[in-house]
């Protein structure tokens, strides 16, 4: 039998439970493209999987055949054309809701207060989905709705993001997380945080809100949690957390 390398790779340290042990390390190679190095050399596959040079050229060799990575004449790699084929198919039957659902239900399940994605519209923002808290005393937002950016939780996180000034702005870029209230309705708080897409742009906000006199600022962990988890499964990476926070 072959023998383990001394240093195990990415791939071996992050192995699918049951999996393919040859793929993990395949997919670990086409993780190094990123759009700060998006034509890496042999030699930046190698130290980034920690795969052996002479393994990753095999790898790179039958991606190039199925037309996944394509070879450069200077020998960097690029991503190839079947990567835009699988793209297309992707973006033309790509919907958010089996991705952003059970993130906000799970939410809701922990702090038993209603929960929401929202995305900009313009001057305002879209309620796009949403899962009422099951207590009877709630906040009334429904899928549709369009609610101001300048007010609530949920639009000044999208402010902050876009790079709005001020103090407001400038602590919840530092906190990652908004927590208001009355600053939309008098009787109602939020606690909100940003989410984003694969392309490290915006996506929106996911939104707890609940009666003013219920707000608990532990809240904001779970908001957190909830943002970077969305933040994950669209194929984005929430930026780490300023020194000092969680």
């Amino acid at each position: 039998m072959p023998r383990r390398p001394s240093i195990p790779s990415v791939a071996d340290l992050n192995a699918a439970a049951g999996g393919v042990a040859t793929l993990d390390r395949a997919l670990s190679v086409l993780a190094v493209f990123s759009t700060d190095l998006p034509r890496p050399t042999l030699a930046d596959f190698a130290t980034r999987t920690r795969i052996p040079k002479s393994t990753v050229l095999r790898m790179l060799s039958s991606l190039e055949h199925a037309h996944v990575v394509l070879r450069q004449p200077d020998g960097r790699y690029a991503l190839g054309p079947e990567i835009a084929r699988l793209h297309a198919i992707y973006a033309a039957t790509f919907s958010l809701e089996p991705l952003v659902m059970p993130v906000l239900r799970e939410l809701v399940d922990q702090t038993q207060e209603s929960a929401a994605f929202y995305i900009r519209q313009g001057r305002k923002r879209l309620c796009l989905h949403r899962v009422d808290s099951p207590r009877p005393v709630r906040d009334h937002i429904r899928v549709g709705d369009l609610l101001p950016l300048e007010q609530g939780a949920g639009g000044r996180v999208m402010l902050a993001y876009e790079g709005e000034p001020g103090d407001i702005y400038a602590r919840i870029r530092q906190q990652q997380v908004a927590i208001l209230a009355g600053d939309r309705v008098a009787e109602v708080a939020g606690v909100a945080a940003p989410v984003f897409n694969a392309g490290g742009n915006l996506a929106g906000t996911i939104t707890l809100t609940m009666p003013a006199e219920r707000l608990n600022p532990a809240f904001a962990q779970p908001v957190l949690h909830a943002a970077r988890e969305l933040t994950t499964r669209l194929g984005g990476v929430f930026p780490p957390a300023p020194s000092g926070m969680v």
